[in-house]
């Protein structure tokens, strides 16, 4: 890109200029996808993150300084951050909604249990006793994360993180699906 269209740009963004807007996207769309694209390995996700880190470029344009970076760098540190920051917030809201789904487990009875649900027993008895201690007062006596906390004298947040690490733990044996599948079952 020529450096006298990369100022074009940078005095159309800062004049609020949608065609700058236009021109920008014109020479750095496809790069910028490309780089979303990289971190989220998700399509739709680089979708959300090109266009979050277009309106961020065009609220921030007056902090760009070419003494600093050339435009690209500036457009691409932006485009990276913005990315990560989506990636974490896409597997934070994936880990709190298997918490939602597996906290209250009701307790269940010997009739209930099915031979399919034997082979989690085994695979929970590999991990550490401190996560199996966790799991069971959850999955198997069906605690609630309080209940768990006070019956185990532990703090809840300790609860909590030892059943996210057990999870994470179980998810190398089985697909995540498949765990989800497997303690829903559970708790009918």
């Amino acid at each position: 890109m020529s450096k006298l269209l990369e100022k074009n740009i940078i005095s159309l963004l800062r004049e609020k200029d949608e065609k700058g807007m236009e021109l920008l996207f014109e020479h750095y769309g496809d790069t910028l996808f490309g780089v979303a694209n990289k971190i989220t390995k998700d399509e739709d996700l680089a979708k959300d993150v090109v266009q979050l880190s277009l309106m961020k470029i065009w609220d921030k344009i007056d902090t760009y300084n070419d003494k600093k970076s050339k435009l690209f760098t500036w457009i691409f540190r932006i485009t990276r951050n913005t990315a990560i920051d989506k990636l974490r917030s896409v597997n934070l809201k994936s880990d709190q909604e298997i918490q939602i789904e597996v906290s209250d487990v009701y307790n269940l009875g010997a009739e209930t249990v099915k031979p399919e649900h034997l082979d989690i027993r085994k695979h929970l008895a590999s991990l550490d006793e401190k996560y199996q201690v966790v799991m069971e007062a959850l999955f198997f006596q069906g605690m609630t994360q309080q209940e768990a906390s006070e019956a185990l004298d532990m703090p809840l947040g300790t609860i909590k993180s030892r059943l996210k690490i057990g999870l994470r733990e179980l998810r190398k044996i089985y697909d995540i699906a498949m765990v989800v599948i497997i303690f829903s079952l559970m708790m009918n």
